[in-house]
């Protein structure tokens, strides 16, 4: 067999593989199972921030990866803030759930109420654009410096201070109108 046909063989190898929906499958996964602790850690932490109980927050955090899992491909490049965000809107569906269950119940002391300032926040971000959001969740629910936001969203530092400047703003007239009655200053 000359070079160029065995070239030729592992070429076609390569492209039957790469085609192979299941070696595809395999790599996307991978990848998933590479950050899947941290995403777990951010799912959990915002589940129990705004819930309060372990394991209504372990719940949302199994709920939010299994939902991370059947969306990798469309969120793998910003997966932790998308995680953040779905994880704190499952909270916020299983307090709502349980308040109305609980409504009609004795009240149970022993567990905390999720924050309403909280809650109140997590709507406000829904309010700011998806690059403000990204970068406020990334700052203060994933805890990174925005050198690390920088890098992960492709963006200059500086890009990154704006936006982080501009949504702070946006949040404090959201937090402020809701906290008015609905009415802006």
């Amino acid at each position: 067999m000359s070079v160029t046909s065995a070239e030729s063989a592992v070429d076609h190898t390569d492209r039957a593989e790469m085609a192979d929906p299941v070696a595809v499958s395999t790599v996307i996964d991978l990848s998933f199972e590479e950050q899947f602790d941290e995403l777990y850690a951010r799912a959990y932490g915002v589940g129990y921030q705004l819930l309060g109980r372990r394991s209504e927050s372990e719940d949302v955090a199994q709920e939010t990866l299994a939902r991370a899992f059947v969306h990798w491909r469309k969120v793998r490049g910003y997966s932790e803030a998308w995680v953040v965000r779905v994880a704190g809107n499952l909270a916020i569906d299983t307090w709502r759930k349980t308040s109305r269950i609980s409504s009609n119940a004795t009240p149970d002391t022993t567990t905390p109420e999720p924050n309403s300032l909280r809650i109140d926040l997590h709507r406000a971000l829904t309010t700011l654009s998806k690059r403000q959001r990204e970068v406020v969740v990334l700052r203060f629910y994933a805890d990174l410096s925005v050198d690390q936001i920088a890098e992960r969203v492709g963006a200059p530092a500086g890009t990154v201070k704006s936006r982080l400047h501009y949504a702070l703003q946006e949040l404090n007239s959201a937090l402020a109108a809701g906290r008015d009655g609905g009415t802006r200053r």
